[in-house]
């Protein structure tokens, strides 16, 4: 668990905290077993996980862990940092639709 944050995981924290995206209620660095969620709504069990550099060459670990997820009954975003960044207004969209249906 890290306490501080990435420059993109505070800007997209910016944008969930306090129910500002579709009244939904996000938690940051929420633990659940053995994992440790970037950003996690417990209403559609969704998981928001942000990717910097160090996620780079660890691909395969991000899918398995991913799988994993799924199989407990998480759905699961992944965003790279450059995306947070660059065109947040397209990743809050993403996240939207994925608390839809």
């Amino acid at each position: 668990m890290r306490w501080e944050m990435t420059p993109a995981e505070v800007t997209l924290w910016q944008a969930l905290k306090a129910r500002h995206l579709g009244g939904l209620r996000f938690r940051a660095q929420h633990p659940v077993g053995q994992f440790v969620f970037d950003f996690y709504c417990p209403a559609h069990k969704l998981v928001v996980e942000v990717d910097g550099d160090t996620h780079l060459g660890r691909e395969a670990d991000d899918v398995a862990r991913t799988a994993q997820l799924n199989a407990f009954g998480y759905q699961v975003l992944r965003f790279r940092n450059e995306q947070v960044l660059g065109d947040l207004d397209l990743v809050l969209a993403r996240i939207l639709e994925a608390t839809i249906g």
